[in-house]
């Protein structure tokens, strides 16, 4: 099976208890090996500098056309502390082209301004199920190049699946948890992903499933939700069952952060994931709405 990527690729600067640590990243890269963990073909596209390691997705065997170009790769320096983070942007890369790709899914996760309303169009004209993570739409900087968020106004029709927080959701929607899922899902969305850290929710039709990531301590939490992303889109694509891809995907965020690594250093392997997902799913929780 084949999962289109179409994000940036990064250089970040992660600093954590004073200690900096320069790894390479951007969700093209996390979504990218995640997906190759669960023996998908990877179609990456993204834009990245000659500064970049462009042997690391060879090495993963993950496919890039088009990807190179004169400006330096898009560089955030992030600060972790417990599960927030602070952005500050560094450079950014030239835009993502579209190309049409015969794949099974596609992802679109971009970090800060690469994917325009007209990709974004042709994307979804080509995919058969296509997932979202919104934020790098919603990315903007202050006058120190701090990453804010601001309000989109984002075509959500012909997307399947969206991931967000909470605080991600009200700058799309508006209301309660709840009532910003149901907003989300009357924009056409058949399945919402809620992240709330420890918690975990999908909203299918009338039904809201959950489940409780362990509360231990937390490391790295960059990348984590493109790791979640990339686990629950293959899980359905390969199973077709909602419940187990939202297990599977909060197996993978959990493994992930227990691994204590920094970086794409922290992404799992298929047999730690599919343990904590049986785990997860005997402990499923739902609640109609």
């Amino acid at each position: 099976m084949k999962l289109a990527v179409f994000a940036h690729c990064a250089i970040d600067t992660i600093t954590i208890n004073n200690q900096n640590y320069e790894q390479i990243g951007g969700s093209a890269c996390y979504c990218g090996i995640t997906a190759r963990q669960f023996k998908f073909d990877v179609d990456l596209f993204t834009k990245f500098g000659p500064d970049f390691p462009k042997q690391y997705l060879t090495e993963n065997k993950i496919n890039f056309i088009n990807s190179e170009s004169e400006k330096k790769t898009t560089k955030f320096t992030i600060s972790v502390n417990g599960s927030d983070r602070t952005l500050t942007l560094q450079n950014e890369c030239d835009p993502i082209d579209f190309t049409s790709v015969d794949a099974d899914g596609h992802i679109v996760s971009p970090i800060y301004h690469e994917i325009s309303d007209d990709t974004l169009k042709k994307i979804k004209s080509d995919s058969n199920f296509l997932l979202i993570d919104p934020q790098g739409f919603m990315r903007n900087k202050d006058s120190q190049n701090n990453i804010i968020l601001e309000n989109i106004n984002l075509d959500l029709s012909n997307v399947n699946a969206i991931k967000v927080n909470p605080e991600e959701a009200r700058h799309i929607v508006n209301g309660t948890n709840d009532e910003m899922m149901l907003a989300l899902q009357k924009k056409g969305i058949e399945y919402i992903l809620f992240t709330n850290k420890t918690d975990v929710s999908l909203l299918v039709k009338d039904r809201i499933y959950s489940i409780t990531l362990p509360n231990k301590q937390i490391h790295d939490t960059t990348g984590i939700g493109d790791i979640f992303c990339s686990a629950f889109c293959c899980a359905m694509l390969k199973e077709k069952d909602f419940l187990w891809a939202l297990c599977f995907a909060g197996g993978a965020a959990q493994a992930a952060l227990e691994s204590k690594n920094v970086g794409l250093q922290k992404i799992p392997r298929k047999g730690i994931i599919q343990t904590n997902a049986s785990y997860f799913y005997n402990l499923l929780k739902f609640r109609d709405l």
